[in-house]
């Protein structure tokens, strides 16, 4: 024979503005957890995400947050990938100088004749490679000196790039004009005037036979002395003289 259950009377409505739910999770605490599993403690997940996402960065990142105590992180993969390429590149420029300045300057050996052996190696991809390599070297120099020493080779090939533009320029205002020789004289008092006339003569008689023809040899005799005379400091006009 069963019993029957004892019965209930209706259940109190909740009170208002009170969900079904909200008032069965205040009466039953311990149930509220599992009746919705997605009501964890949002401040603590959050936090957790951020700790995965500081310890998941790249140490040379640099939108890394930085040490917490202070000390200098390492450089990021972008930076150490530039400063690879910076060091090949002026590797490829000291390849470029003269033998007896790339003796002179500050080295290793093994670097001093893997950049003499660049410049003869003919094949595009085996000078990619050798260029690579030479990047490596690089790491072992210090890096400053060689600089420098790059930068006054290409200021010296400047200056001779100046120096062959003046001298054309005086050359072709010399061979049309007699008046060039006096504002010659003015800005270059130090210069031989009467061998500059006798090489302007036959320059012009060179230039009257063969009008289409500007290699004949006084031409270019006249040419070789006006960049020597441009170069030489005792030939020219003072500093605070402005060319005319």
């Amino acid at each position: 024979m069963t019993r029957s259950s004892p019965r209930r009377g209706p259940a109190a409505p909740p009170p208002a503005g009170r969900t079904a739910a909200a008032a069965k999770a205040a009466a039953d605490p311990a149930t509220d957890a599992a009746a919705d599993p997605d009501a964890g403690p949002d401040d603590d997940d959050d936090a957790g995400d951020g700790n995965l996402d500081a310890a998941t960065r790249p140490p040379g990142d640099d939108d890394a947050d930085p040490r917490a105590d202070g000390t200098a992180r390492r450089p990021s993969k972008t930076r150490r990938k530039q400063d690879s390429h910076d060091l090949q590149a002026l590797g490829e420029a000291l390849a470029e100088l003269p033998a007896a300045r790339l003796d002179a300057l500050p080295m290793p050996e093994i670097l001093r004749d893997a950049l003499r052996e660049l410049p003869r190696i003919r094949s595009h991809e085996g000078r990619r490679r050798h260029a690579q390599y030479v990047g490596k070297l690089m790491r072992r120099a210090d890096p400053a000196p060689l600089r420098e020493a790059v930068a006054a080779a290409r200021l010296g090939r400047a200056h001779d790039a100046l120096a062959l533009h003046r001298a054309e320029h005086w050359r072709a205002a010399l061979l049309a004009d007699d008046e060039a020789l006096s504002r010659w004289a003015v800005e270059h008092p130090g210069s031989d005037l009467q061998q500059l006339r006798s090489l302007v003569r036959a320059a012009r008689k060179d230039a009257a036979a063969r009008p289409e023809d500007r290699s004949g040899r006084a031409y270019r005799e006249l040419f070789r002395h006006l960049r020597a005379a441009t170069q030489d400091p005792a030939a020219t006009a003072p500093a605070d003289e402005d060319p005319a």
